[in-house]
């Protein structure tokens, strides 16, 4: 069943036409269950996708991967899921044409409420998602093929992959740098997570 389409806001269209595509080319980092192909595209509904389009979340940072993936197993759990194992793999990406939004002022220009971004609880993200969302879609239908944004989890830039507009013969697995140790990172980058 397809989803409804929603009516795009022309301010948001006018406001992401006026940012100049930019080329990427460079290694990134993503953290997946162990044995899920890390090039593996998905419509999560997350930050950046309203699940009407393929994705690939990646960071730019190792850190940036993990704390990423941290913050989604341990939110809603009153134990740490260990049963499941995940699995940091170092990918080579480009992208011809990525739409920019390298920090806050970025965002809040276009309409994020950049004060609690990645500060919010669980339940308060729920009126901070629509606005990303939205961004991404746009982008998405202006024929970008993927965003440079902030991380809402640790301080770096996340790049996130629109595939169908991104050939996959730009995405290749650099390296798989084993599984994680979730419990010896969460020592070493506790005073650091958002």
């Amino acid at each position: 069943m397809a989803r409804p389409t929603k009516r795009r806001d022309n301010r948001l269209i006018d406001a992401i036409e006026a940012i100049p595509p930019t080329p990427f080319s460079g290694n990134v980092w993503r953290v997946v269950r162990e044995g899920r192909d890390p090039l593996d595209c998905s419509r999560s509904g997350g930050r950046w996708d309203d699940g009407s389009f393929d994705v690939l979340y990646t960071s730019l940072e190792r850190e940036g991967a993990l704390a990423e993936m941290y913050f989604h197993l341990k939110r809603g759990q009153p134990i740490f899921p260990t049963r499941v194992r995940y699995e940091l793999y170092e990918l080579a990406l480009a992208m011809d044409a990525t739409l920019k939004l390298l920090n806050l002022e970025d965002l809040a220009r276009l309409g994020v409420a950049s004060e609690g971004y990645g500060r919010l609880s669980y339940q308060e993200k729920a009126a901070e998602y629509p606005r990303t969302q939205d961004i991404a879609e746009v982008a998405h239908f202006l024929e970008f093929d993927g965003l440079l944004v902030p991380s809402a989890r640790w301080n770096c830039i996340n790049a996130v992959v629109f595939c169908e507009r991104s050939p996959s013969d730009q995405r290749e697995v650099m390296a798989s740098h084993g599984l994680i140790d979730w419990t010896g990172w969460e020592k070493t980058a506790s005073g650091s997570l958002s």
